[in-house]
Order: structure tokens, then C-alpha cells, then sequence
């Protein structure tokens, strides 16, 4: 799944992908030359328009998890948008050693631009490192490199504001019914991953801010076969629920399974990142699941767009900065029942 620093919360996007760029030419180093801001706003309209070729070298974990699958699948989508831009992806490997390899093949092919979603961002730092010192730019997409050194830009989610979103949603609603005192659960993802840990306590500190706690809490492992058996677990103990906050769609797919078996529909459900099963029952309006916070794998789609900017050189005319921010962070959105259909294109298979 996800996982990057609290820090990086300067810029924020919606789920669709970025349409903004620079004039910024290939350099060897992580400083920027100088532009005129005035061309690049001149310049701007011409963004959509095909420019000069550009070789986007692209590399992801494997393909064994809905969002992770998305990623991918995104990527390539929004690449073929472009009649001028070649997408060479390597195959998705959760096998650290073999996904450097990979982007070191896509440096000797000496790719324009390179997008990196790492499997450990610590232990593929230096070869991002490397493709900048060897002047091809990286955007280092979600799973953040050790320095800024190894990247261009970074574009992610916000792990601890999901958890903040999710936990203002259900406090809002609990006043709504007048639940004094409310027991809320929540099914989290892996605890020794830091994206688990940022997300709990933003939940944490929205609900305490508003007066509530934290109640019954287990984590599983995104998967359904976790989600189902940690819930049962979850149910079983807590006889009074008012409201869970499910950290993960794919693992809510065995969550909502638990729930069902339990014949416990009594409560609240908010689910996490966004996919379209999730969707589709917030919009019935038939099951617990009444939203869903976006983590949504649309970055890489905003990835490969800004690739391509950065491989053409093309300035951004709602930009008054000259380059394309060093970081950009996505934001995310509640999903109800009332804005479902806006969110239903950034949706994925669970």
C-alpha cells in the first residue's frame, strides 16, 4: 500500500490528473534554471497541444493490490492520452533488488523523464539519485526517497489527513443524531507501516477535537481475507457500535463480508481510498458504507502528465512560480451518497 513522510503537505490537488508545468530544461542537478514567468504564462494554452517527443520511463511495485494495480493501469491510461509521448514501463515487482535493476535499465535507455513509485523508498533512493545525476529527471510518485536529491518532485497522498477527514465525517454525523457518547471502531491497515500509523492519528486527533474517542480497534493486512477476519474479531467484542472507520476499500471488501455474516447494519461505515464497489454502495445506500476518504491512484495519471511538461519544457499559466512545484500533495476528499457521481471516474477495482 502507501506510505510517505507527515511533512510534505504544501501543495494540494484534487483526484484528477495535474494539468501544470514549467519551462524547465534537463539539468544534472536538483536547481532549476532560471524562466520568464511572463512566457510561461504566454506559453500555457499551448499545454494539451502535442509538443516534442518525450520517453517517460515508468516503475511501480507489483500489481497484487486493487490501488497498486490502478496505479499502473492509470499510468498507462493517461499516457496514451498523449500522441507524443512513449511509455516505457518495466514489470510491477515487489522484489527491491529487481525493481532497481529495472531503473537502471531505464537509465542506460536513457528515458527523458522517469517515474518511480518505490517498493521501499529508502532502499531505492540512490538509483533515483542516480538518474538525476545522470540529468534525467525523476518524479518520485507517493513512497517518498530518503532526500530530495533523488527526485524533481514528489507527488503523493496524505496519509494523516485521510485520517482527519474520516474522523471530522464520523463526528459530524454523530452529532447530527445526537449520539452523546458514540463507540467508534476502526479497522486499520498494517500498524508497523507508517502510513497505518499517520492515518490513525489523524482519525485520532479529529475525534478528540470534537469531543469523541477512539473505541474497539484492529488492524489487518489490505487484503479481504484480513479485513474479514479482523472485523468478525472487532464485532465479537464490541456488542455497541456507532460508527468504523475501515482504513482500506480492498480490505473493506471482507470488512462489509464480516458485517453482513454478523447481521450487524446498526451503524456508521466510512471506508478509505476510493474504490468503485465502495462507490457503488454509497450510492445504493443500502449497506453501512455511507462515504469513503480518497487516497486516489489518480496521481499517477497526475504523474505522468507532469512528466511530460518537465520532458517538453512547458510552463503553467495558473502557476505564478516559474517551476513546477518540488511537491505536491493530492487531498482527500469525503465521498457521501451527495457527490459520489463527481468522484465515480477516479474510482478502481477492488
Amino acid at each position: 500500500m502507501t506510505e510517505q513522510s507527515l511533512h510534505r503537505r504544501r501543495f494540494l490537488l484534487g483526484g484528477a490528473a495535474v494539468g501544470a508545468g514549467a519551462l524547465l530544461t534537463a539539468c544534472t542537478s536538483n536547481e532549476a534554471p532560471a524562466q520568464n514567468n511572463a512566457a510561461n504564462v504566454a506559453n500555457a494554452g499551448a499545454n494539451s497541444q502535442p509538443g516534442t517527443p518525450v520517453t517517460i520511463g515508468f516503475s511501480a511495485p507489483a500489481a497484487d493490490h486493487g490501488w497498486m494495480a490502478a496505479i499502473t493501469k492509470n499510468a498507462r491510461a493517461q499516457a496514451q492520452k498523449f500522441s507524443e509521448v512513449t511509455l516505457n514501463a518495466t514489470e510491477g515487482t515487489n522484489d527491491v533488488n529487481q525493481q532497481i535493476s529495472q531503473v537502471e535499465t531505464l537509465i542506460n535507455a536513457k528515458v527523458n523523464v522517469l517515474v518511480i513509485l518505490p517498493f521501499d523508498g529508502k532502499a531505492l533512493t540512490a538509483v533515483g539519485q542516480q538518474a538525476m545525476d545522470a540529468g534525467i529527471q525523476v518524479i518520485n510518485l507517493d513512497r517518498v526517497f530518503d532526500t530530495p536529491l533523488a527526485y524533481r518532485t514528489w507527488i503523493g497522498g496524505d496519509n494523516y489527513r485521510m485520517g482527519v477527514n474520516a474522523g471530522n465525517y464520523i463526528a459530524q454525523q454523530m452529532k447530527a443524531k445526537n449520539i452523546a457518547a458514540p463507540v467508534i471502531g476502526e479497522v486499520a491497515g498494517i500498524d508497523s507501516l507508517p502510513l497505518t500509523q499517520e492515518r490513525s492519528k489523524g482519525f485520532k486527533d479529529a475525534l478528540a477535537r470534537q469531543g469523541f474517542a477512539v473505541g474497539p480497534r484492529v488492524s489487518a493486512d489490505f487484503t479481504p481475507e484480513s479485513g474479514e477476519k479482523q472485523t468478525s474479531n472487532l464485532l465479537q467484542s464490541a456488542a455497541k457500535l456507532d460508527a468504523l472507520w475501515n482504513h482500506d476499500d480492498d480490505q473493506g471488501v471482507g470488512v462489509i463480508a464480516a458485517i453482513n455474516n454478523a447481521n450487524r447494519k446498526n451503524f456508521l461505515m466510512v471506508g478509505g481510498a476510493g474504490s468503485k464497489n465502495a462507490m457503488n454502495l454509497i450510492k445504493s445506500d443500502a449497506e453501512p458504507l455511507k462515504a469513503t476518504v480518497l487516497y486516489s491512484p489518480s496521481m499517477a495519471s497526475s504523474a505522468i502528465s507532469l512528466a511530460r511538461l518537465l520532458g517538453q519544457g512547458k510552463g503553467a499559466g495558473d502557476f505564478a512560480e516559474h517551476e513546477i512545484p518540488a511537491e505536491i500533495t493530492t487531498y482527500s476528499a469525503v465521498v457521501t451518497k451527495e457527490n459520489v457521481d463527481k468522484y465515480m471516474d477516479v474510482g478502481f477495482d477492488s
